[in-house]
């Protein structure tokens, strides 16, 4: 105990040191590191869980400051940044300007090879090898399991009292991602295991990163091992040719393994990056696919005339397929209204509300110095309800996309060098739910509740319960 007491003591002189340091440093940047230590913290936190989310909170900084501003949040001295400028600086990776910076819990659950750890041109190889599994037309192939699975998802919803939509949800694209990237069956003691780890690993995220048997970082670490120990053992199944599977995985290591890359050494990839990335998949493709899919069914129930119009596209495309249950890709492909339903879903609800930068050189925005090392925020709500940009931007409304947008002004799946490699199987996951869930059902909620869960990816409080019945 005296031991661990050290530590924090330790830790604490460490934090109020380089908060003083950086303190200094910010000198020049409007804005309030407020109080020691906890900083503006506690108001973050309670903004965060509000219906608007943060943006109350850089709303009231930027009508004081400005565009550019500086905080200290969660332990983390940092220049919050918004605007169309900021967003381009920031996401273009333009001249190595910005690399990504993760909280350090984020950096030892995800391991040193991820490809949100990697930088230069060790980031772009690995993306170019990532990207080409995760293409549009290779989301061809797992169509029909998504398919499925979202048929039989649905089914299990009428009849109940409460059906609490996120937890469902999850469930469902756990599985889907699962299996696109390694094959694991959606069913059966495998995938129990499997999901418990996960969501111990979920959890650590949010941590504090104390690596002390009992806590919650240290159990995400050890599920995370036992999911490393699950990998290795299927990694070296399909390298023998015992266990072959058209999965995520197989693609790698059939083009890009250690053992099958060129003499040169070009496009090698080795089991630690394997398993690095395969984690770091599960984890984006999940949490928010997720909560996107969740405040899409919440939006529509409050807007009935856009469910309206979303049924009809759909009712179309199932009247031409005589009857039949099976969706096919030129079906998806004339989801065109349904696209826009999910952009304007990732606009309003702006479920990733920042992204996290730091300097790697000096440089200048909007009059302020930036200096090499400092941590930076894009504060990409504030660009969402803008309302230059959207105006009246609390309203949902899919007209927004009718026209392609100037770039870096909508980041529904972030933009430049760091795009979420997975957009594609994002959308073809929530348009083939959305599917059979407006063809087959209506819904109505049990708790009108608007509040946010205090967490990384945006998601509502009370999980959005609802009962559903067939139409």
């Amino acid at each position: 105990m005296q031991i661990i007491l050290l530590f924090l003591m330790i830790l604490l002189v460490f934090a109020l040191l380089r908060s003083w340091v950086t303190s200094r440093a910010m000198g020049g940047i409007p804005g309030s590191m407020g109080w020691p230590i906890i900083g503006e913290s506690l108001s973050f936190i309670s903004e965060f869980s509000s219906p608007h989310g943060i943006y109350n909170f850089m709303k009231k900084r930027q009508l004081r400051y400005g565009k550019v501003f500086k905080s200290s949040i969660l332990g983390r001295s940092t220049v919050f940044m918004t605007g169309t400028e900021a967003s381009k600086i920031l996401l273009s990776g333009k001249d190595g300007m910005v690399s990504l910076n993760l909280f350090y819990a984020g950096k030892q659950l995800m391991g040193p090879t991820s490809l949100l750890q990697t930088t230069g041109e060790a980031h772009k190889q690995l993306r170019r090898l990532i990207a080409e599994p995760l293409s549009i037309d290779s989301m061809k192939k797992y169509l029909q399991f998504i398919n499925n699975l979202a048929i039989d998802t649905l089914d299990q919803w009428t009849g109940r009292k409460a059906i609490y939509v996120h937890d469902e949800v999850s469930t469902f694209t756990l599985k889907v991602i699962s299996n696109i990237l390694m094959s694991l069956e959606p069913c059966g003691e495998e995938q129990e295991q499997f999901r418990a780890n996960f969501k111990l690993i979920s959890a650590a995220f949010a941590s504090l990163p104390l690596c002390i048997p009992g806590t919650c970082f240290y159990r995400g670490i050890k599920a995370r091992d036992r999911i490393y120990s699950l990998l290795d053992g299927i990694i070296t199944q399909r390298k023998e040719g015992s266990n072959i599977q058209l999965d995520f995985l197989q693609s790698l290591i059939k083009k890009h393994s250690k053992e099958t890359a060129t003499e040169n050494g070009e496009d090698k990839l080795t089991d630690t990056q394997l398993k690095d990335n395969i984690l770091t998949l599960l984890i984006a493709g999940h949490d928010t696919t997720t909560a996107a899919l969740t405040w899409l069914i919440k939006f529509l129930e409050e807007n009935p005339t856009i469910l309206g119009k979303l049924r009809e596209e759909h009712i179309k495309i199932q009247e031409g397929r005589n009857g039949s249950s099976t969706l096919s890709w030129p079906e998806v492909s004339k989801m065109t209204y349904t696209s826009k339903v999910i952009n304007e879903t990732l606009r309003k609800a702006t479920i990733l509300p920042w992204y996290s930068r730091k300097a790697a050189q000096d440089f200048e925005i909007n009059g302020y110095k930036i200096k090499k090392g400092w941590s930076l925020n894009l504060d990409v709500v504030s660009i969402h309800h803008d309302q230059k940009l959207f105006p009246d931007s609390q309203k949902f409304d899919p007209s927004r996309f009718d026209e392609p947008l100037p770039p870096y002004n909508f980041l529904g799946f972030g933009s430049g060098q760091r795009m979420c490699p997975g957009n594609n199987l994002a959308k073809l996951e929530i348009s083939v739910f959305i599917h059979h869930l407006v063809c087959k059902y209506r819904w109505r909620h049990l708790e009108r509740d608007d509040s946010v869960q205090a967490t990384l990816v945006r998601m509502p409080k009370n999980k959005y319960p609802i009962i559903v019945e067939k139409l």
